[in-house]
């Protein structure tokens, strides 16, 4: 699903927002804001069964359009428990975007703590051939009440 997004939404209760800095130069500027939510009603706590959510907006704001060809995330817990995830596209796509184009998804992550963080980066290939990383600032997750 490929879409014009809106710029980004103000935080609320029960949201983080992180933007991550531009990748690379003016051709080449991808932007990534992330929104993460504890999701109740998929977690066991008293089981170390932490269900979390996230949508990722994934903009073009550089001068040559791109596509995302693969992910890497490094999702860490409480504990230290560091667990590392490879793969191909996103939501099994592999979006093309075109500078201004903007693509949207979500996603989930399970923890063992009512507590964790994850941070990554988009591997892209750009129209003139060049690769370069999108990186995705580390954001946190958090059981709500935890954090102030």
């Amino acid at each position: 699903m490929t879409e014009t997004t809106p710029p980004k939404a103000r935080a609320s209760s029960g949201h983080l927002d992180r933007d991550a800095p531009p990748a690379s130069n003016a051709l080449h500027k991808i932007r990534v804001d992330v929104s993460a939510n504890y999701v109740g009603e998929q977690s066991k706590p008293d089981e170390g069964h932490y269900a979390f959510s996230y949508t990722i907006t994934i903009r073009n704001e550089g001068q040559v359009p791109a596509r995302l060809l693969t992910r890497h995330w490094v999702i860490t817990d409480a504990n230290g428990k560091v667990k590392e995830v490879r793969g191909e596209g996103v939501v099994g796509e592999q979006p093309y975007l075109l500078p201004g184009q903007g693509f949207r998804y979500s996603s989930g992550a399970v923890l063992e703590t009512p507590v964790g963080a994850m941070q990554g980066s988009y591997q892209m290939l750009a129209d003139d051939g060049a690769h370069f990383d999108a990186p995705i600032a580390p954001f946190t997750l958090a059981m709500p009440g935890l954090l102030h």
